[in-house]
């Protein structure tokens, strides 16, 4: 089986939750002995589609590729990986009442419609683009990648002591709510620490130190990549009720058995992603 995938930035670029995850499903599907191009969406024209169409196509952040280009996919195997709501034009839900947008704002809706699957990072996520959408594609991948040694890593720190603070993330982005997890811890007169933006492992050893995660998103968080490392590193957490991974069955385990089970999600995810196109390839 052979794949493009294309994304706006890869971790080469920048070293976000979304790239992190796309980067592992990368090499997951390489290590499986699977051809994949990667290529940026700004960089993607109609004669490389035409070039690659007997390829099976994964869509991530797709804000830089053309509309021509996403016509241009419509009649060839694609799904969307979802990080987000790039059907919405302000792409945050939590501007309209219970997350419905006004038919108005909705967009790229035939992309979405003739995907063979959008692929969800959780229930939560899943409801609320079903609810703007309305489309039978919408597929909850209940869980995000994380390479091997990530998860080795995040295993010994699992293990480790804690101190009594609260871990808060430093983040300059308004829809973090830095400023209003700083704000509930200083109430509730709990000792707490800013972890800065560190390179990734560093990150981690951080926010593993302390006991708890306080961490209050202003918009819908599709998963939370980072209330889920703090999960598997024995960390207790303090969020609201738009973090999609509270909403998922698997979040009451922690520490080594949740790290076991997203162990076990880097094959799991993969494979329910070959196949859709499988299912595809056979019932056409």
């Amino acid at each position: 089986m052979k794949f493009v995938f294309i994304a706006d930035f890869f971790i080469e670029h920048v070293l976000g939750g979304g790239e992190l995850n796309n980067e592992e499903l990368v090499r997951t599907l390489k290590s499986n002995d699977f051809d994949i191009i990667k290529i940026q969406s700004h960089l993607v024209n109609e004669k490389f589609i035409e070039d690659n169409k007997e390829r099976n196509f994964i869509v991530a952040n797709f804000v830089n590729l053309s509309e021509s280009c996403k016509n241009l996919l419509q009649d060839k195997n694609y799904v969307i990986y979802e990080h987000d709501h790039k059907y919405l034009k302000t792409r945050n839900p939590a501007d309209y009442n219970n997350f419905i947008a006004p038919k108005e704002e909705i967009i790229n809706y035939e992309f979405y419609k003739e995907a063979k699957a959008v692929l969800c990072q959780s229930k939560f996520h899943k409801s609320i683009v079903q609810k703007n959408l309305s489309l039978d594609n919408i597929v909850n991948l209940a869980g995000n990648l994380w390479a091997q040694d990530t998860l080795e890593f995040i295993r010994e720190i699992s293990k480790t002591e804690k101190t009594n603070k609260i871990s808060i993330m430093s983040s300059p982005i308004l829809h973090k709510n830095t400023s209003t997890a700083i704000e509930y811890c200083n109430v509730k007169n709990k000792e707490y620490e800013l972890i800065p933006q560190l390179p990734y492992k560093q990150f981690l050893q951080r926010l593993g130190a302390n006991h708890k995660l306080a961490f209050f998103p202003g918009t819908p968080e599709t998963l939370a990549r980072i209330v889920v490392e703090a999960r598997m590193m024995n960390m207790g957490t303090i969020t609201n009720n738009i973090v999609g991974a509270i909403h998922e069955d698997w979040f009451k385990l922690k520490g080594e058995p949740l790290i076991d089970l997203m162990e076990s999600k880097r094959e799991e995810i993969s494979k329910k992603i070959i196949g859709v196109f499988n299912e595809n390839t056979t019932n056409s």
